[in-house]
């Protein structure tokens, strides 16, 4: 999959080189950072045509504390200098491909509403069967395993975008990715860069 992304990244810039079908179309990239339910990245290779119609394939990781892990859980004396980045974590992983409307919200199209949803095939991986270790002293006081299984989910992620300039802008999203196991839920906030939209001297 992540050579596909790659293929199709490659696929989608090819173009750009021509200036005509730049006026119409936009292919960019765009990387959000997520605070939700999980915390995480959302990545994705974006490709609009005719100004109306977007399309996507992307990547979204997510982590979160374990929901079952014990309370008085410890990772001993090395957490102290990890800073909560070392584990363990719950994770949710996504490779999504998506597909949308574009509305713009003003004339000069710096604001628009990419109106997307899609599906994903979801990797959860989280710790379970949680153990007290009986010889614990420096390290944590708990055993576990992880258990990781895949399943389907619908991802709907409408976008504010802001390309305040032909090949670099903002955007705020908030996103909701359901499956049979878990849901997702948050808001993202990213940068776009790539070919965002037509030069603001071109007229209709």
């Amino acid at each position: 999959m992540k050579k596909l992304l790659l293929l199709f990244t490659l696929t989608i810039f090819v173009p750009s080189v021509n200036a005509q079908w730049s006026e119409n179309n936009a292919l960019y990239l765009s990387m959000d950072y997520n605070l939700g339910n999980y915390i995480g990245i959302d990545l994705n290779a974006n490709y609009i045509y005719n100004e109306t119609y977007s399309f996507k394939i992307g990547y979204t990781g997510n982590l979160r504390k374990p929901k079952r892990q014990p309370d008085d859980f410890s990772r001993g004396f090395p957490g102290l200098f990890t800073l909560g980045l070392i584990g363990p974590f719950d994770t949710m992983e996504n490779y999504q491909i998506g597909a949308g409307r574009i509305i713009k919200l003003n004339n000069k199209g710096s604001i628009r509403l990419n109106l997307s949803m899609g599906i994903g095939l979801t990797t959860i991986k989280e710790a379970t069967n949680w153990q007290r270790d009986s010889a614990y002293l420096l390290d944590k006081n708990y055993s576990y395993q992880y258990h990781r299984y895949r399943t389907l989910s619908l991802i709907i992620n409408p976008k504010i975008e802001f390309p305040f300039t032909r090949i670099y802008g903002l955007s705020l999203s908030p996103m909701v990715q359901i499956n049979k196991d878990r849901t997702y839920f948050g808001i993202g906030i990213g940068q776009l860069l790539g070919v965002l939209k037509k030069r603001d001297n071109v007229k209709k």
